[in-house]
This record gives C-alpha cells, sequence and structure tokens, in this order.
C-alpha cells in the first residue's frame, strides 16, 4: 500500500521526535508495547471471574471478549497481507527505532486489533472492566507508533477493526453462547461459569 502513511506522517514523525527527547520514557514504553498483551489477558481473567454472579448472559460476554480478541487477529491477517504496507523504519532513514525490527507488515497493527477487541468484550461484562481496558487499548496503540513499529493509522484501524469484529461477533452468537453457558451452569463445571450472586463485587 505504497504512500498510504502520507496523510499521518507528519504525526508520525512529530511522536519519533518526542521520543527523542524522552530517553527516560523508552524501557517502560518498549516494555509495554510488547508485553503489555499479558495485561490485557489478566483483564480478560477479571472479567470472567466478576461475570459468574451476573449471570449467564454476562458470563457468555466475557467468554466471548477472549474468543472475539482470537477472531479479530485472524480477521486482521487476511488485511495485513492484502495492504503490505511497509515497517516506517523501511519508509524513513534516521528514524529513533525503538522496535525490534520485523519483516512482517504494519497496516493494521495486530496489538490493537487485539487490544480493541479486548476493550469491546469487557464493555459487554462490566463498564470498570471496559474502562480500563480502554486506557490499556490507548496505551498500547500510543506506545506501538512510539517504538517507531507503526504509523497512527495503523494503530487507530487495528482499535476500530477489533472492536468491530468483537461487537458483530458478539450480536451473532450471544444467544448460542449464552444458552451453552447456561447449560455448563447446570454441570458439573457449574463453578466456572456461576457463582453465589453478589460473592464478588462487579
Amino acid at each position: 500500500m505504497l504512500g498510504s502513511h502520507a496523510f499521518d506522517d507528519g504525526l508520525f514523525l512529530d511522536v519519533n521526535e518526542f521520543a527523542r527527547d524522552t530517553g527516560w520514557l523508552h524501557g517502560a514504553a518498549k516494555a509495554y508495547a510488547s508485553y503489555g498483551v499479558v495485561l490485557f489477558a489478566v483483564l480478560l481473567l477479571a472479567g470472567w471471574w466478576v461475570s459468574r454472579p451476573k449471570g449467564a448472559r454476562a458470563t457468555a460476554g466475557a467468554l466471548w471478549a477472549g474468543g472475539g480478541a482470537l477472531l479479530a487477529v485472524l480477521v486482521n491477517q487476511p488485511l495485513v497481507h492484502h495492504f503490505h504496507e511497509a515497517r516506517p523504519y523501511t519508509a524513513h532513514h534516521h528514524l529513533l527505532v525503538l522496535a525490534s525490527r520485523s519483516a512482517d507488515y504494519s497496516f493494521p497493527s495486530d496489538h490493537a486489533t487485539m487490544a480493541g477487541a479486548v476493550t469491546a468484550g469487557l464493555f459487554l461484562v462490566s463498564r470498570r472492566l471496559g474502562v480500563i481496558a480502554m486506557v490499556a487499548a490507548f496505551a498500547m496503540a500510543a506506545t506501538r507508533v512510539y517504538i517507531a513499529a507503526h504509523y497512527p493509522h495503523d494503530v487507530v484501524a487495528g482499535l476500530v477493526l477489533g472492536a468491530v469484529v468483537s461487537l458483530l461477533g458478539w450480536w451473532a452468537l450471544a444467544r448460542p453462547l449464552t444458552w451453552a453457558v447456561e447449560r455448563l451452569s447446570r454441570s458439573p463445571l457449574r463453578p466456572l461459569v456461576s457463582a453465589q450472586a453478589g460473592s464478588v463485587a462487579g
């Protein structure tokens, strides 16, 4: 996708200049951009935990938050290969590059797609967790640009794609997933999908 980054080159270069001026932030930004996925895994576990006292539909939503994130990344892969947008550091010389260089394409961002999907999924379960995930998702998107792994439009597209896939998937699958959770709640696996009302704060 030659030239697709032209409209936000200026913003990207401004962020890169900011990165040059904030050496004290490099370690934290690199760590979060690479390993922040662990935080989203923790948030998904928290979503499952707080959903259990809320009924079958909430628990189904919590389970879908993880499944929707996986689906969103799978949907993203053909798009990445279709657009085949080069990473910023292959198009710009003399950048400060904090990212590990990769031969993978840049648009849309897998990390941002995952983050957008988890955020949308967690809003189905808990507004509080959804807000936390949204802040974490914006931080993920920002750090991916900060380390020069992506252009701004790569991460914006990823966030939107992830959220759309998650919400459309829930719209299509909410009933069968809720039914499946209701069945599990009447089986020996009940503790995995149900808890006494009020036993956990939502």
